[in-house]
């Protein structure tokens, strides 16, 4: 019960954060996930004039109290979704998203699969009926082991 009560607070305390985040966002976390339109890096690498001038407006922003949302929208809607550095969970940018989770699963099955054939492929150990050895290299094989006793 204890374990239980403790992962809800903690859930509680993760999800106020990231609601804060969005309500209060700084530009060090706005410049990691807004790309430059010259250079095509983040905000944080890219030193050229646009990347100043989008910093510039992203600051003016958050001290007008825009949320984090609200900012992207805005740039969006002057550079287009290229400036965002997540694509989006819509349309073709959909792809971004479902395609590395069905990639790794795809290959996680094909694993899966030839591990199983593998293992079922092999044959089973041969009992210890009989000698497989020739009778001569048999008899060789007794008298060496007769002199180590």
């Amino acid at each position: 019960m204890r374990a239980l009560l403790l992962a809800v607070a903690v859930a509680l305390a993760a999800s106020a954060s990231a609601l804060a985040s969005d309500r209060h966002p700084t530009l060090a976390e706005l410049e990691s996930e807004v790309i430059c339109p010259t250079c095509h890096t983040t905000l944080d690498q890219s030193d050229s004039p646009i990347a100043r001038r989008i910093k510039v407006f992203i600051s003016a922003r958050i001290a007008a109290g825009d949320t984090k949302g609200q900012i992207k929208s805005k740039l969006v809607a002057q550079f287009g979704e290229g400036v965002l550095a997540e694509p989006p969970k819509h349309g073709f940018g959909l792809l971004a998203w479902i395609l590395p989770l069905a990639g790794i699963l795809a290959g996680a099955a094909a694993l899966g699969a030839l591990a199983w054939r593998w293992s079922h492929a092999r044959e089973p150990a041969v009992a210890a009926v009989g000698s497989p050895l020739a009778p001569e290299l048999d008899r060789r094989v007794d008298e060496e082991l007769a002199r180590f006793e």
